[in-house]
């Protein structure tokens, strides 16, 4: 039971930014259906991501030096900057249409955080496939509940909400950038 609590409460830390990134998108009013492709493809990801981390992440991260938050943040404000002018474009109202390379980039930069801490798995738990799968379904909960809310912020705040949603990506993508 210890063990399986730790799985859970290291699966919401990693899912924290994913929920507060869903804020932000739901409340630019996506369709159910985006919401669960958005939701299911952030799962999958916070299923591989570990996976990849505990079987090659050692050798990449050596390799390429990669910083999770500067490239999570330089997706936020792609992203935000991108909503920002459909925004501008089409007063009535915006239609996010994320294709599958986009639902991909955006789960690919909030689950960068699973793949290092697939790094260090092993001396967390030797059950890899249940603390993968816990991790799996927390981030997808968090990303539809995050995706839900900020769906409902929108209808009851209107317009006011998407520009809400604008600025809680640009303020997380510079967060993330300057962390």
């Amino acid at each position: 039971m210890t063990n399986f609590l730790r799985l859970f409460f290291l699966a919401v830390a990693l899912s924290m930014d994913t929920f507060s990134l869903s804020l932000g998108i739901g409340s630019l009013n996506v369709s159910n259906r985006q919401c669960l492709k958005i939701s299911l493809t952030v799962g999958i990801m916070h299923f591989l991501m570990p996976f990849l981390g505990n079987i090659i992440g050692s050798q990449i991260v050596s390799f390429f030096q990669l910083n999770s938050n500067i490239f999570l943040g330089c997706i936020l404000l792609f992203i935000a900057i991108n909503l920002l002018i459909e925004t501008h474009r089409n007063e009535e109202q915006i239609d996010l249409d994320f294709s599958f390379f986009g639902i991909f980039l955006f789960s690919f930069g909030v689950s960068i955080d699973a793949f290092s801490t697939g790094l260090g798995l092993s001396g967390v738990t030797n059950n890899h496939i249940i603390a993968m799968t816990i991790f799996s379904i927390v981030s997808f909960l968090f990303t539809y509940g995050g995706l839900k809310l900020g769906k409902y912020a929108y209808h009851k705040l209107g317009k006011k909400a998407n520009i809400l949603g604008i600025l809680l990506l640009l303020g997380l993508g510079i967060f993330h950038i300057c962390k």
